[in-house]
This record gives structure tokens, sequence and C-alpha cells, in this order.
């Protein structure tokens, strides 16, 4: 999934919507921030030290862009890597793991979710030159920089799928895919995303757009290759190869990713932990996204599941993941164009809306195989925009120094709805209900989350519902 920045001084930071993770100040060139926030002196102090100490980016030469080469193997193994989570969902609960429940089985995928979303949330805190100081990836950050994390994470990724390749019991593969390989991912990703921040001002939102194919092109690929090296020489080889896929492009990343200014951390306390959440937009807004959260990855987990159990195809159930990782990568690019002109809110809330619908209306009554490629095609599409404008969303309602560090914070809210949307939604598998009971649930609560994010948009805007915003 189908899903930073840095400062230069005297400039604005750039909010192109083609890329998911740039951040920008709202429209009009004025950050959205109430009085209150202004006037703290932690923020005031965030802004001056960030204004002495920048130093101006590169912003291209062959240095610059083999960091972005690097990163754009980072995502294509990590993201990319997690947008096949439904392909395993369907092979645990259909060969491998029969006698567990889905919703057991779903707490694989689902741990690989949280771990990825989780620890990105407090990797976001990275942005400005001057950041605050968040738990895990952040700490690491800072204290040894990107190469020694990413390090780390390829050897950890690589050897997680390496022992889920030999592993035969549940537990085995909970720990090995699901926590060994997931925190190896996050520790991949995360520093080479924070890096190219520093490298890039005015190209920042070519060198993210260039990242962000990584993450789409790995969640068409791996799903069709895993499942055929499934099918032909067993599902431990199928993770070797994987493994060894990985590896290489790893090693690219180890050489190529390199940090071009060190960032000054400054501790975090609980007051700035709170202060946001003081804020209605702001908390609106967190709310809506973790609501949204848990009936977004459902359809990612299960269509597979779904697909296989109402008797599609094999050849064609394997497909249907990556027409939606496919169809997401048109989705985030097609929203961010979008939203530039006719409001980041109001496109974000369009489509989120329809993406509830679809579930509801296409994925309820589909009982043939053109209706399941449709609503796989026409869910991505439209959900691509909740990875896409997410930051955006975030940093038009939020002071400009703490714009990485509230990103952070909706991200690692978002993270528990990962962790534990599939899980519930397995044991409603198990009840009378079935399927219904499951797509009844994504539908729902992607609607109602939808509807807190419209509550931050009249916040600001009141009734005006033709207001750009």
């Amino acid at each position: 999934m189908s899903h930073a920045g840095s400062l230069k001084r005297g400039s604005t930071p750039d909010l192109s919507s083609n890329n998911p993770l740039a951040d920008g100040p709202p429209d009009g060139g004025k950050p959205a921030t109430p009085p209150h926030i202004q006037c703290d002196p932690t923020s005031q102090q965030l802004q001056n030290d960030a204004a002495k100490t920048t130093i101006e980016a590169p912003d291209g030469g062959i240095r610059a862009w083999l960091v972005v080469l690097g990163a754009w193997c980072t995502s294509f193994c990590s993201f990319g890597w997690i947008n096949s989570v439904g392909v395993f969902q369907e092979y645990y609960q259909t060969k491998m793991l029969q006698g567990y429940s889905a919703s057991t089985i779903s707490w694989i995928p689902s741990l690989q979710i949280f771990f990825m979303m989780g620890m990105y949330g407090f990797a976001c805190s990275q942005r400005l030159t001057t950041i605050y100081k968040g738990p895990v990836i952040g700490v690491l950050y800072d204290k040894f920089g990107p190469r020694h994390l990413i390090f780390v994470g390829t050897f950890l990724h690589v050897f997680g799928l390496m022992m889920a390749s030999i592993s035969h019991d549940y537990y085995q593969i909970l720990l090995a895919q699901g926590v060994c390989s997931a925190i190896g991912v996050s520790a991949i990703f995360q520093p080479a995303l924070n890096t190219i921040s520093g490298w890039f001002d005015k190209r920042r939102g070519a060198a993210f757009g260039i990242l962000a194919t990584g993450s789409s092109l790995g969640g068409v690929i791996f799903p069709i290759m895993v499942s055929r090296l499934i099918a032909q020489v067993g599902f431990g080889w199928a993770m070797r190869v994987s493994a060894f896929l990985i590896l290489g492009l790893l090693i690219v990343a180890n050489f190529t990713v390199k940090q071009f200014q060190r960032p000054k951390a400054r501790p975090l306390s609980f007051r700035n932990f709170c202060i946001p959440f003081t804020e209605i937009k702001f908390l609106a807004l967190t709310i809506g996204l973790l609501l949204f959260t848990f009936g977004l990855y459902v359809p990612i987990n299960y269509i597979p599941v779904e697909a296989a159990a109402a008797g599609m195809p094999p050849h064609l159930v394997e497909y249907l993941v990556p027409i939606l990782n496919a169809a997401s990568l048109f989705g985030r690019a097609g929203s961010g164009f979008i939203a530039d002109k006719m409001g980041r809110y109001n496109i974000f809330i369009i489509v989120c809306y329809v993406t509830g619908i679809w579930i509801l209306a296409l994925w309820i009554p589909a009982a043939t195989t053109a209706a399941r490629v449709a609503f796989s095609a026409l869910f991505g599409f439209f959900s691509g925009a909740y990875v896409a404008l997410i930051p955006a969303l975030v940093v038009q309602i939020s002071p400009f120094p703490e714009i990485g560090f509230r990103t952070g914070l909706v991200f690692f809210a978002c993270s528990f709805g990962g962790l534990t949307t599939n899980p519930i939604s397995g044991a409603l598998l198990e009840q009378s209900s079935g399927w219904l009971g499951a797509k009844i649930f994504a539908g729902v609560f992607c609607l109602v989350g939808t509807c807190f994010v419209l509550v931050a948009r009249m916040h600001h805007t009141g009734m005006h519902m033709r207001s750009v915003f």
C-alpha cells in the first residue's frame, strides 16, 4: 500500500500532492495555527533553531539521486512487501495453517502493519532540522544516522523471511514474519525516507514521486511472484527467493543512502505530546483517520481469501492484490493533482466516502469474477488518496514547526487500527453473518471515519461546503 521534508531557510515546504509524504503550509501560505500554539516558546525555539542550522540542499547531482535510488529500493522492499499481506493470509488460511481461525492467522499481517505505521509515525518527527526526539526509530536515527539502521534492518528483514521459510508452526511464522521481518522493514524505510529530505528542496516532489513508485511496484510484483513460486517450488523456496531479491536491493540501499545533514534533536515532553489533542480539528482528524483505518485494511487483507472461498479460479485470485495496488498508484497521483486545485480535505472526504460505498454497494453483492476484479480496481484507486493525502491534511491544520511531529502522532494512532482490524474481521467471519458481517464492518468504519474528517473540515470552514480547503 497501497502507502518527509526538510526546510530551506526562507522557503516554504513543498506540498506537492504527488508526494504523499511531503509537507507544506495550508492554503494561502500561512499555517493554520491557533494563537495559543503560535505563542508557545518551544515551537518558536524550534523555528529559530531550524533557521540557524539549516544548510541549503544540493537539490540534485549524482550523490543526491543515488540516495533516491537507495531509498527506492527500501520502498520496494518495505511497503511493497507489506502491501502483499493478502497473499499470505489466503495461503496460511487455506493451506499451511488450516487448523487456525482467520482471526488468529490475521495477527501475522496485522503485526507487520502495526510495526510499519507505528514506527513510521515517530520517525516522522525527523522532518525538520530541529526535531522532537520520538521513541524507537526516531531515537536511533538521531544517534546513529541512517546507515546503521538500514544495515540492521536489512539483516532483520532478510533473516525473518529466511526463518519463515523453514517454519511450520504458527508461533514460528508469527515471530519470524510478523515481528522480526516487520521490525526490519520499518528500520530500512524510515531512515531512507528521512534522508531524502536533506538532499532536496525544490525537486523534493520529484524525488518523493520516484520513491512512491517503489512501494506500488513492489505491491504488484511481490504478490504475483510469491503466488507463482509457492505453486511451483513450494512455500519455503518462495520465501527464500523473495529474501534474496530483497537482500540484493537492500545492498544497493546500504551503499547509496547517506545523510546530508544531521538533525538537531529536542526532547519530547508530555505537555508537547498532549497539546495537539486539545484542538478540535486535530482530534477529529485523528479519530477519523483511525476509524477509517479499521475499514481500509479489511479488503486489503481479505480480498483473495473471500474470492477463493467463493470459488474464484486460483490463477485469477492471485492477481486481485496486484490489481488493487496498481490501481492505488493511479489513485494517489490523481487525487494529489486534483486536491491541489479543489482542496485536500474536499477531495479526501469525497474519495473516502466513495471507498466506503464501494465496499457496501459492490463488494457485498459481488458474486462473479468480473465483479471482484472491478471492486479490487475501484477500491484500490479510491483508497489511494488515504495514503497520499494524510500528511497534507495534518499540515493544513498544524503549526509549521510541528508538522512532522503531528504527522507522526496521526500515523502512530492509525497503527493501532492496522493492528486490530484484521483479527476483529476474522472473528466476525466465524459468526453466523460470515463475510457479510466483515464487509459491513469495513464499509461502516470507512464512512464513519470520513464523517469525523468532515467535522475537522467544517470546524475550519463552517457550513461553506464550496470552500476550497
